[in-house]
């Protein structure tokens, strides 16, 4: 009884698999054709490459850049040479060699002289228009004038760029920190003609730059765009108002901020957001697509480009003509160093050899070759070398 039970419950089951069709008599079966092939679903095509969708570039660069400050810093130190070079006052931190610095009255920064800086590549004006010595441009955003200003720069640098490098690639910032750099050492070699500039803050600064540009052209992919606007905003202003102090070129920073806002606009442009590749569309889609920039982005990439290549055009011609730009500007000395009752604004590439006799300095210029002797003299030797070489 229970076999047959089974047996009949396994043949309800079996008929329920089976088709039926009934023919308005008897229901029977009916052995069904196979069904005609139907279209698949259409399929997604491939996806995106991972890196276009999330993954972000490895930074090899900006570290780089990084090593080759520092080793250049290195290298100047070891041919400044303070011990051997240096007969005026005694050097800081002797103990380290031909690797120790200037006395903090010649270099508060603890670097080298201002002939080393010089003969290493600085920007000396001079140099660049009637010696025809223009990879001075280049060669001086990779020289600092001492351990502080190096330390400070390259902190600059591993924040901002290593982030810059993973979103955007080596291809991009590395054109952008060059170019912001030159553009940084143009304006300070328009404005400032006496004494050596160098640093890589230009190009820093042009990063910065480059970073608002960059917010304002993809506005429409960000998050909480007005708090990051306002933040770099007030970044920027803090740092060039840093500029006013001594020691400090303002002019590479505005500059080199000039020319990375520019900059950004045309190397760091994005998609506007929703947009999708259309080689990443399913087969047979036929949907509506977005344009892969909108109207304003093309608008700011070729107004910036423009600018960008007359500036840069117009700058170099100026230089090369020996154009001073305090002549036709009597107040701009005053954006990069404002002087007060607590430090002068007087800066200069002066040095000088000394030898002492009793109350007497027999000081001489080695940039002029000017030699004279002063006996009880007051004022310090700093400023008697200034004098004699002015």
């Amino acid at each position: 009884m229970g076999k047959e039970s089974a047996s009949a419950a396994a043949r309800e089951d079996e008929a329920k698999l089976q088709p039926w069709r009934g023919d308005g008599g008897d229901a029977h079966q009916h052995e069904i054709d196979p069904p005609h092939p139907v279209a698949a679903p259409p399929t997604a095509r491939a996806k995106p490459p991972q890196r276009q969708r999330d993954e972000r570039w490895r930074p090899w660069l900006v570290p780089t850049i990084f090593v080759a400050n520092v080793a250049m810093f290195v290298i100047t130190m070891y041919v400044n040479d303070c011990r051997k070079n240096n007969s005026v006052r005694s050097c800081v931190l002797p103990s380290l060699g031909r690797f120790s610095f200037e006395p903090l009255k010649q270099n508060p920064l603890l670097g080298p002289s201002a002939k080393t800086l010089q003969k290493m590549g600085g920007l000396v004006v001079d140099k660049v228009v009637h010696g025809h010595q223009g990879w001075r441009l280049i060669s001086c955003i990779w020289l600092h004038g001492g351990v502080i200003h190096l330390l400070a720069n390259m902190l600059c640098l591993l924040l901002i760029g290593i982030r810059l490098e993973q979103e955007f690639g080596f291809v991009r910032i590395g054109p952008l920190y060059v170019i912001a750099g030159v553009g940084g050492s143009l304006l300070s070699a328009l404005f400032v003609q006496a004494s050596v500039s160098v640093g890589a803050s230009g190009a820093l600064f042009g990063l910065l730059g480059a970073m608002l540009s960059e917010l304002i052209t993809n506005w429409t992919i960000y998050a909480n765009k007005f708090a990051a606007l306002i933040s770099l905003i007030l970044i920027v202003s803090i740092n060039l108002g840093l500029g006013i102090l001594p020691h400090i070129d303002n002019f590479a920073h505005i500059g080199g901020f000039i020319t990375g806002f520019l900059l950004g606009f045309v190397l760091l442009i994005r998609p506007q957001y929703g947009y999708r590749s259309q080689k990443y569309n399913p087969l047979g889609y036929n949907g509506p697509a977005k344009n892969k920039h909108m109207i304003y982005q093309y608008v700011l990439w070729v107004a910036s480009a423009i600018l960008l290549i007359v500036g840069l055009t117009v700058s170099l011609i100026l230089l090369f003509r020996g154009f001073n730009g305090n002549d036709h500007c009597s107040w701009c000395h005053y954006l990069s160093c404002v002087p007060t009752s607590k430090w002068s604004c007087k800066q200069g590439t002066e040095s000088c050899q000394v030898f002492e006799s009793g109350n007497q300095w027999n000081i001489t210029c080695q940039d002029s070759g000017r030699s004279r002797i002063f006996i009880n003299a007051t004022q310090s030797m700093d400023d008697l070398c200034y004098q004699l070489c002015s």
